[in-house]
């Protein structure tokens, strides 16, 4: 204004402004949104696992719901009319019609089923392989250790919704593994009878499991993913990113990318998952139910194996030997009850492993640095050892093809996937560790007498020897920086400020178990910055 007067600038404030500011005045969201945007993510291929869980999970959850649209959940049998002469006329369920029509009869129908079918393996292989590395570089230490049970409970349930949807279709290959299902039910003392009767409405295999089957698959399965997802991913946004050890990382910062960047990239790898998975389904047939057939309870399935996350528990009800003993007048079917009661072990135990190797270390600290699979010998050991035993107990649920295809007995390939379930994993674990602990070794004499050049000098009095390059601050701190635990006595804790554990039976068992763990030969003592100097201090001399 030309008079002098102070100039007011009135904005009008738009709808959305208010709708915004009332939103934060009784939400409080602003502030903590804000700081969340602000966070660094780590930039590593490893982290991408965890993301192809998410994308495969997203594919599976549309390709379904177009499924749904189609597909019949009865077990009303019909007369099959459709496009595959060889079937014309048979009595199937409509399960099984419905699912030969959207493979032949509905555009784009056995695109989507078997892309539906492939994403579900991706899923579960993903998350297998994603636990895998989490547990390889103790990204489950505090406090993630309910992550890792979160964790732990998608893979299960990932399987659990393989199973029950591969058995939809009520073909004869579903139909000879849910006779496997049930007669392994069955075996579950005093309440298997029960179990049965309830899955099945009636005496296997009833007129209801399709409609069960359907109703947990598509409803029940994907809420209980959809939850543990969104807890999973909120813990990790509350607890931030864990990170590869480097120069300057640290358990109070996180090095990474800025969120904008982070998210074009995982835009970007969505689509290259879903192109993957869309060839996937195009060039590789998978689950063809037109040559196994219709279901019947009479016939069963030639070379019939289930998808391979299933395997471990086929092969091991195909190697078990048929066991069984009288108790109090009722038989126990020991050839189904071991092999059921190894693989719930197994699981339980990969469950639980955080808070037993937390017991065994009594570290109360939050740990946000991630270990080198070498610098925890008999965590990494034991790893290979659990993947050892799942291997072989996947090539169990396939010795009849295997025993084809290299022509020799059935009975050789049992007894060698019986042997292997006790050798391999006691072999792997001896290997592993040893290679553990010489990788170890090499990083003392790295760190101690530098990096190889392939420069050979002659000294003075004519011995030939090798110029080594020392190493350079980054590459000492990554090899020096993880911290290496002393076994705890029978005695009160030593390692961080953990409680008591209250009984004289337990403090014993916890020292045996931490001696094993970090006890005299399993791990090399990494050079102290007195020994390097005085390393160093030699060799310029």
């Amino acid at each position: 204004m030309s008079d002098g007067s102070q100039e007011i600038e009135v904005r009008r404030v738009t709808k959305g402004e208010r709708v915004a500011e009332w939103a934060v005045g009784r939400l409080g969201v602003h502030n903590p949104l804000r700081a969340k945007s602000r966070r660094a993510f780590p930039d590593h291929w490893s982290f991408m696992l965890g993301e192809i869980c998410l994308y495969s999970f997203i594919i599976i959850v549309v390709t379904g719901v177009y499924l749904t649209f189609y597909f019949h959940p009865s077990m009303k049998e019909v007369r099959y009319q459709g496009s595959y002469a060889p079937l014309q006329g048979q009595l199937v369920s409509e399960a099984f019609n419905s699912t030969m029509r959207i493979s032949f009869d509905v555009r784009g129908g056995l695109l989507i089923r078997q892309a539906h079918h492939w994403a579900a393996l991706v899923f579960v292989a993903a998350m297998l392989v994603h636990m895998m590395r989490v547990f390889f570089t103790g990204a489950f230490r505090k406090p993630r250790e309910l992550n890792w049970v979160f964790g732990f409970l998608l893979l299960v349930l990932g399987m659990f919704g393989g199973l029950t949807g591969y058995d939809l279709p009520d073909d004869l290959l579903s139909g000879t593994g849910l006779a496997v299902v049930n007669g392994t039910i069955l075996s579950v003392p005093i309440v298997g009878t029960y179990l049965s009767m309830f899955l099945f409405g009636g005496e296997f295999p009833g007129n209801d499991l399709v409609a069960r089957f359907n109703t947990i698959h598509v409803l029940l399965i994907p809420a209980l993913i959809v939850g543990l997802l969104v807890v999973h991913l909120l813990l990790v946004l509350r607890h931030r990113h864990t990170q590869y050890p480097g120069p300057g990382r640290s358990n109070k910062n996180v090095v990474g990318l800025p969120p904008k960047v982070r998210a074009v990239k995982s835009a970007g790898f969505f689509f290259v998952v879903a192109g993957v998975i869309l060839v996937m389904a195009s060039v590789a047939q998978i689950n063809p139910v037109w040559v196994y057939g219709p279901y019947r309870a009479d016939q069963v399935s030639a070379g019939s194996q289930p998808d391979w996350y299933m395997g471990i528990a086929d092969g091991l009800l195909r190697v078990m030997p048929g066991w069984e003993i009288d108790f109090w007048g009722h038989t126990l079917a020991l050839d189904n009850l071991i092999p059921l009661a190894e693989g719930v072990l197994l699981f339980l135990t990969m469950g639980a492993y955080p808070f037993i190797e937390s017991w065994v270390t009594d570290d109360d600290r939050d740990q946000h640095l991630l270990d080198r699979p070498r610098n925890q010998p008999v965590r990494t050991a034991l790893g290979v050892a659990w993947i050892g035993f799942y291997l072989v107990a996947l090539i169990g649920a396939a010795n009849d093809i295997i025993a084809i295809r290299f022509h020799v007995s059935v009975e050789s390939v049992t007894w060698a996937v019986r042997i292997g379930l006790f050798a391999v994993p006691v072999t792997a674990y001896a290997v592993t560790k040893r290679y553990a602990l010489g990788l170890q070794r090499q990083d003392r004499d790295k760190v101690l007498h530098g990096r190889e050049t392939g420069v050979i000098k002659r000294l003075p009095h004519g011995e030939f020897v090798e110029v080594h390059e020392p190493l350079s601050q980054e590459q000492l701190h990554v090899l020096t920086q993880h911290e290496q635990y002393k076994p705890i006595g029978p005695g009160p804790a030593s390692n961080g400020a953990g409680a008591d554990t209250g009984s004289r039976l337990a403090q014993l068992l916890r020292a045996r178990l931490s001696r094993s763990f970090y006890g005299e030969g399993t791990q090399i003592t990494k050079p102290t910055a007195q020994k390097y100097k005085e390393i160093t201090s030699e060799h310029r001399h």
